[in-house]
C-alpha cells in the first residue's frame, strides 16, 4: 500500500434542519477531491445551500460493486473522498458498507466526521432505557415476514428501536400491539429537526388510535422505539410451554431442550435454561 493513499470521510449530513451540519463537515466536504452520495440530485440541494461546489458520485445499492473498486483506485492514489447518505449517519439503513468493508481490506484511513443520526435522536426522547438497545431497521414489507419477526422479538427485554415508511405505519403499529400486546409503551417519532417534529409516547394500542384519528399523522418518515419485554418469571411459564420443555428435556441435554423450545414458543433460551436448573 502506497504512503500516498488518501483518507475516506463517513460524513454525517442534517436528517431536516440543515442547521445540523456541523463546521467540521462542511469542511471535509469541501476539501475532499469527490464526495459520495446515495442520490447526488438530493445530496446536490445541500451543497449549493452551503455553496459546495466538490463533484459528486452516485453509490447505491445497485451499483456499489461495479463503483467500489473505481472508488479504491482513487484512494490508493492519494485522494481523500467524503461519504454521505440521503440523511443521517452513514451505513445507517443506507447503502455504503461494501465500499467501508474493502477500504479496510487496503488498510485505507476511515475517518468519522459524526452528526445527526435519527436512531440515537429518537432514543434521547423516547425516555426508555438506552445503555442497552436493539435496533431493527426496517421490518419486512410484507405482513407474514414482519409478523413473524414480531414474534422472534417478543422476549426481546432491550429497548427496540425500528425505522418505518408511511404507508406501512399502521399496519406495522397493528402488528406491534397483536403480538406484542396493546399496553406496551412505546413512542412514534416522526419528522425529526423538522417543522412537523412529533414525538408521541403511550401504549400501542393508544399509539395505534392516535394515528389512525387523522391521516396527516400517518405522514412523514417515523421512528418507532418499544419499551423492551418485562423479564419472564421461570415459576409462572404457561403449562404448554412447560409440557414442551419437559418433553423435549426427557431425550435432549438443558442447553438444547431449551434452545428447541425457544424456537417453538418465542420464549428466551435462557429463561428456559434456567427454568430447566429449577432457578
Amino acid at each position: 500500500m502506497s504512503n500516498l493513499s488518501g483518507t475516506l470521510y463517513v460524513v454525517a449530513t442534517p436528517i431536516g434542519n440543515l442547521q445540523d451540519l456541523s463546521p467540521r463537515a462542511q469542511a471535509v466536504l469541501r476539501e475532499v477531491t469527490l464526495i459520495v452520495a446515495e442520490d447526488t440530485r438530493h445530496s446536490r440541494h445541500l451543497l449549493t445551500h452551503f455553496g459546495i461546489n466538490t463533484p459528486l458520485q452516485s453509490l447505491h445499492e445497485h451499483n456499489e460493486h461495479q463503483m467500489t473498486p473505481i472508488l479504491l483506485q482513487r484512494l490508493q492514489t492519494g485522494n481523500n473522498l467524503a461519504l454521505i447518505s440521503d440523511a443521517g449517519t452513514p451505513l445507517i439503513s443506507d447503502p455504503g458498507r461494501y465500499l467501508l468493508e474493502m477500504a479496510h481490506t487496503q488498510a485505507i484511513t476511515v475517518v468519522p466526521i459524526p452528526g445527526p443520526s435519527a436512531l440515537v435522536s429518537a432514543l434521547s426522547v423516547a425516555g426508555f432505557p438506552a445503555d442497552r438497545f436493539v435496533f431493527e431497521g426496517f421490518l419486512p414489507a410484507k405482513a407474514s415476514a414482519r409478523q413473524q419477526q414480531l414474534n422472534h422479538l417478543a422476549p426481546e427485554q432491550r429497548t427496540l428501536v425500528f425505522y418505518e415508511a408511511p404507508h406501512r405505519i399502521l399496519d406495522c403499529i397493528q402488528d406491534m400491539k397483536q403480538i406484542w400486546g396493546e399496553q406496551r409503551q412505546a413512542a412514534v417519532i416522526k419528522e425529526l429537526t423538522k417543522c412537523f417534529e412529533t414525538v408521541y409516547r403511550s401504549t400501542l394500542a393508544d399509539i395505534f388510535a392516535w394515528l389512525s384519528a387523522q391521516p396527516e399523522r400517518q405522514k412523514g418518515e417515523f421512528v418507532i422505539v418499544v419499551q423492551g419485554a418485562p423479564p419472564l418469571d421461570t415459576k409462572t411459564l404457561d403449562l404448554n410451554t412447560q409440557r414442551i420443555f419437559n418433553l423435549l428435556r426427557q431425550d435432549l441435554p438443558l442447553k438444547q431442550a431449551a434452545q428447541l423450545t425457544s424456537e417453538i414458543t418465542g420464549i428466551s433460551k435462557n429463561t428456559l435454561y434456567n427454568f430447566g436448573l429449577g432457578k
